[in-house]
């Protein structure tokens, strides 16, 4: 039974026009780029930081928003108030949508804009971003999706900067990376004095090789958390550290 569950979880992530979680929907017809499962993980992983009470938030931003995945997934775990901008209508509209059937959606604002030109108001206590990346890799022929998913529109470097004028001086940053990029983004991160503080590596299975990075940033130079984590086993089933940390959001763990 749980085998069958865990296959129609997986075919919805894939092929529905919306996916459904415990607490809330996320319809993503319009989106550049729909709910994906290491995008769940990244938003289960931060929200677990938080919860625990190892980052304390108060107000967040998310720089590319999406289907807004990420603020719902974090407004369900803490107080905190959350900003998120995107540049793409499409995906604006359809986060709007899925913040508006939210319970949370009096705490959530959502701003369409191009973060590079962007003012923003105030200074954020802590940003998460799933930002554009496959900068080598084959792009599609289709130029919003290549804006998503590439750094055409926004480049590693370009984002560092925004994170640094727009966190405030105590806050953290977390980010969700192909693993290959990782190291060069961490260099970089240094230079601004933004300091790795935890390191998840993630491969699809157990014999894979890590695919994904999920990287954790503050302000205060600390001894870094290097873990790693696998999303199945070698039955194809999810492992037990991938369902603790998103049992409180899929339907079927």
């Amino acid at each position: 039974m749980l085998a069958a569950n865990l296959y129609k979880l997986t075919a919805l992530l894939m092929a529905n026009s919306y996916f459904q979680f415990k607490q809330f929907i996320i319809q993503q017809e319009k989106a550049a780029l729909k709910v994906s499962t290491d995008s769940c993980l990244f938003g289960a992983w931060v929200a677990n930081e938080i919860e625990n009470g190892k980052l304390k938030v108060e107000n967040v931003l998310d720089i590319g928003t999406g289907t807004g995945l990420l603020m719902l997934m974090l407004a369900q775990k803490c107080n905190a108030t959350i900003d998120g901008i995107e540049i793409d209508t499409s995906s604006y509209l359809q986060a709007k949508e899925n913040m508006e059937a939210s319970i949370w959606k009096d705490r959530l604002q959502l701003f369409h804009a191009d973060v590079k030109s962007f003012r923003f108001q105030k200074k954020y206590n802590f940003i998460i971003t799933n930002p554009p990346f496959y900068e080598a890799d084959l792009k599609s022929d289709s130029s919003v999706r290549n804006v998503a998913m590439h750094d055409e529109g926004l480049k590693l470097v370009e984002l560092l900067h925004i994170v640094d004028e727009n966190l405030d001086a105590e806050g953290g940053f977390a980010v969700l990376l192909p693993f290959h990029r990782s190291d060069e983004f961490i260099s970089k991160a240094l230079s601004l004095n933004l300091f790795l503080n935890k390191r998840l590596n993630v491969r699809q299975t157990t014999n894979h090789s890590y695919f994904r990075s999920l990287l954790l940033f503050g302000r205060k130079k600390t001894e870094s958390d290097l873990n790693e984590l696998s999303i199945k086993n070698e039955l194809n089933q999810y492992t037990s550290s991938f369902e603790n940390l998103l049992k409180d959001y899929y339907l079927y763990l």
